[in-house]
């Protein structure tokens, strides 16, 4: 006769799976702020860390303000320089969504730029509040959609959260690991390079006391003091 399914067997997993969604780590930055204006503004960059190929959502909530025009550009810290998005005058809440192409931090910045007609004296007093919100990764994806599109169950949407998630880390792993990697190897190549220094060194001061010794013997014999 089969045994009866035992109803508390996913009990553990379940644990599992929620200790695992309440410490892992989630990548979402939101800040609030004011941005003044200026005929020639400097750039106010927000950076976060992101990896190769990460999704970013970029959610910006820019407040009223008169004579005053906000653009955005998002760019990354590589060597490249990539430049994903370049904006104009954007106003209320606009979301941007861009692939990264690289390892290194994304930064979202804002320009503030005062209208012509505007005496400079009252850039001062004026500003636009920025509320920004960047979600990178698995957070930055719409699991409530997916779901909807393709029929998921509660269970199985945070199961697709939690794969997310998992990929997530392993990536972060593969980054750490490539690091070391190349940690590993400059260090490896400085000691050599100490190494070989070192020797030269050695052999230079060698070879001066080698020529120190035949020229004081060739001088004291000119003199005359040894045989």
């Amino acid at each position: 006769m089969a045994a009866a399914p035992n109803p508390l067997a996913p009990l553990p997993l379940l644990l599992l799976l929620s200790l695992f969604a309440f410490f892992a780590p989630t990548p979402t930055h939101a800040i609030k702020f004011a941005l003044q204006p200026n005929r020639f503004p400097p750039n106010k960059c927000i950076w976060n860390t992101a990896h190769n190929g990460a999704l970013v959502i970029v959610t910006a909530n820019v407040g009223p303000g008169e004579g005053q025009r906000v653009d955005i550009e998002i760019v990354d810290s590589s060597a490249q320089k990539n430049v994903y998005l370049s904006k104009r005058d954007i106003k209320g809440e606009t979301r941007f969504a861009v692939t990264t192409h690289a390892e290194g931090e994304v930064g979202v910045c804002f320009k503030n730029f005062l209208h012509k007609d505007i005496s400079s004296e009252k850039a001062p007093k004026m500003s636009r509040i920025i509320d920004l919100d960047v979600d990178i990764g698995a957070e930055a994806v719409d699991y409530n959609a997916i779901a909807n599109q393709e029929s998921l169950s509660g269970l199985e949407t945070e199961m697709r959260k939690l794969e997310g998630l998992v990929k997530e880390i392993v990536d972060e792993m593969g980054y750490l690991k490539k690091r070391e990697e190349r940690f590993a190897d400059t260090n490896v190549s400085t000691q050599q390079r100490v190494q070989n220094f070192a020797w030269f060194t050695i052999v230079c001061l060698a070879s001066l006391g080698v020529w120190q010794i035949f020229h004081l013997r060739s001088y004291f014999r000119r003199k005359y003091l040894i045989d």
